[in-house]
C-alpha cells in the first residue's frame, strides 16, 4: 500500500470540531501504529533534496515527526512554541489569526546564521504559523529549506504563504 494511502486510510474525521462546520482530520491514530510513522518519517526524508542544518518544529504536533526526522538525519532539531513556554532568551514573532493574533517564539540561540532549516507541522491549512516560523528562521539569520506537514488543506491555500520563504514545500497527503 502507497503511503499516502496509508496515511489517509488512518487518519480520522471529527465533523464540527473545533466548531460547528468544521471537518477537523485527527492524526492521531498515526501515532498508534509505529510501522506507519517509521515509513512517514522515511517518506520525509526520501522527498528530501538536501540534508538540512535543523529542523525546526511548531508546537506541539510539528514536535512529533520532526524530532523523529531530526534524530534519524543526526541533525539539531528545534522547538517553536507559543509566548511564554520556552525557559531561556527567546526571539519572538507575532502574526495574525483569522480571530485575532498570535505569537511564537524561539530560542535566540537556536539556529546558526546561514543555516539551512527545513520548518516541519503535522498540518498546512492557511499557512499562518508556518510563515510565522520561517520569519523566526529568518530573524535569527538562518534560510528556510522548505516545508514539510503530513496533511495539506489545499482548499485552503496555505502554500501561497510559504512560496515566498521556499518553493520546497511538501505534503505528504493533500485534501
Amino acid at each position: 500500500m502507497k503511503l499516502e494511502q496509508a496515511i489517509k486510510q488512518t487518519i480520522r474525521d471529527v465533523a464540527d470540531f473545533p466548531k460547528p462546520g468544521i471537518l477537523f482530520k485527527d492524526i492521531t491514530p498515526i501515532f498508534y501504529d509505529q510501522k506507519l510513522c517509521s515509513d512517514i518519517v522515511d517518506g520525509f526524508i526520501s522527498k528530501m533534496d538536501h540534508k538540512p542544518d535543523a529542523i525546526v518544529g511548531i508546537e506541539s504536533r510539528g514536535f512529533l515527526f520532526g524530532f523523529l526526522m531530526a534524530n534519524k538525519l543526526n541533525i539539531p532539531f528545534v522547538l517553536i512554541r507559543k509566548s511564554g513556554k520556552l525557559p531561556y532568551k527567546t526571539t519572538c514573532y507575532e502574526y495574525d489569526l483569522e480571530y485575532g493574533s498570535s505569537k511564537i517564539e524561539i530560542h535566540e540561540d537556536a539556529l546558526q546564521k546561514d543555516w539551512n532549516v527545513l520548518i516541519h507541522d503535522d498540518l498546512l491549512a492557511t499557512g499562518g504559523t508556518a510563515e510565522a516560523a520561517a520569519q523566526l528562521v529568518k530573524k535569527l539569520g538562518a534560510k528556510v529549506a522548505g516545508f514539510n506537514f503530513v496533511v495539506g488543506l489545499e482548499f485552503l491555500n496555505g502554500r501561497n504563504k510559504l512560496i515566498n520563504h521556499s518553493n520546497n514545500i511538501t505534503c505528504l497527503v493533500q485534501y
